[in-house]
């Protein structure tokens, strides 16, 4: 068994273990974040991209119906 070998890998896990702690500690801080957030964070929230089916304006819809009945005539 190589001692060298095994410090190595230790050292190496060491590095991967303490870059996961600074990553949760930044998301545990919270607070306010500027731009999106990255696309594995979104997901993990369950919402998708956009707005739901239902939230357009109404307004818009209703004049765009007018003016296509008025353009058939």
């Amino acid at each position: 068994m190589d001692v060298n070998k095994i410090l190595d890998e230790l050292r190496g896990e060491h590095q991967q273990l303490g870059e996961a702690i600074l990553s949760l500690e930044r998301l545990a801080a919270g607070g306010k974040r500027r731009g999106r957030p990255p696309a594995w964070l979104q997901a993990a929230q369950g919402r998708g991209p956009g707005r739901p089916p239902g939230s357009t304006n109404k307004k818009g819809r209703k004049r765009a119906a007018k003016s296509a009945a008025a353009n058939s005539d």
